[in-house]
């Protein structure tokens, strides 16, 4: 279980907030954590400890006011810890290779692969010839509804008719290199994985996937690492000390790392 580390930013600052409440409507979110600090300083410090794979979140929309400062705050990010982190939002066929270019090590995918309700396979088929199968990370983000988790896009805002599922994964795994897995309805909050969830993500453990939302104590991460086999990756946001947290980010980084022997 390797630890993979965030940049999330809204309104151009680098916060941890509660994923369900994020709105386009007058750039509002439900704040844990605005930091004083800016995406590079962030991006430095996961360098110094040699963390790769960690992914920058932009958090407004393209036409937001705030875009234009969020994207820069990535871009710094990328420059600051070039071919070290991935980055996401508002990603598509068309400016995907500006990120790379910009130091990114992959793309981060949601709404522009799933439109509609659906997946659309060709913006999948024009994204991945830009950036070719191993530098694309698709994001399976999801709420729950009844018994089973489905995509959101558009910021976890649109329910799509996909569901999460290992016919889904095996589908959408000639297209990806990795996969992101937000659980939306627990992010932010510190208080337990989406265990069903976690469980069906390591049963299939076919190529690198990574888990947020949720943690909040080393039990959660023990609880990650025994329902999802070992295989899964994980990010831990509001939970850690770095973000006004109470898991100090040296012990998990340990944990983790543990978890690999």
């Amino acid at each position: 279980m390797e630890f993979r580390p965030c940049i999330d930013i809204h309104n151009g600052k680098v916060k941890q907030i509660v994923g369900g409440s994020l709105k386009d409507k007058g750039s509002q979110a439900e704040e844990n954590f605005v930091s004083g600090q800016d995406g590079a300083f962030f991006a430095k410090l996961y360098q110094s400890y040699g963390i790769r794979g960690g992914h920058i979140i932009l958090l407004n929309p393209v036409g937001s006011p705030w875009y234009e400062a969020t994207k820069a705050q990535a871009m710094g990010a990328l420059m600051a810890y070039p071919g070290g982190m991935q980055v996401g939002g508002g990603v598509h066929a068309g400016n995907a290779k500006e990120f790379l270019d910009a130091g990114a090590s992959h793309v981060i995918v949601t709404s522009y692969v799933f439109r509609d309700g659906m997946v659309d396979y060709g913006n999948l088929e024009k994204l991945c010839k830009v950036t070719g199968k191993g530098r694309l990370v698709l994001d399976l983000s999801c709420r729950k509804r009844g018994e089973d988790y489905y995509i959101v896009t558009d910021r976890w805002q649109k329910f799509t008719k996909e569901k999460v599922s290992e016919e889904l994964l095996e589908r959408l795994s000639g297209y990806a290199g990795e996969f992101l897995v937000h659980a939306v309805d627990v992010e932010g909050k510190s208080q337990g994985i989406e265990e069903g969830l976690v469980e069906m993500l390591g049963a299939w453990g076919k190529l690198p996937v990574t888990y947020a939302g949720g943690v909040g104590s080393f039990l959660d991460l023990g609880r990650l690492k025994e329902l999802g086999q070992n295989r899964l990756n994980v990010t831990v946001g509001s939970a850690l000390d770095l973000f006004g947290g109470s898991m100090p980010f040296e012990e998990v980084l340990g944990y983790c790392s543990a978890s690999l022997l």
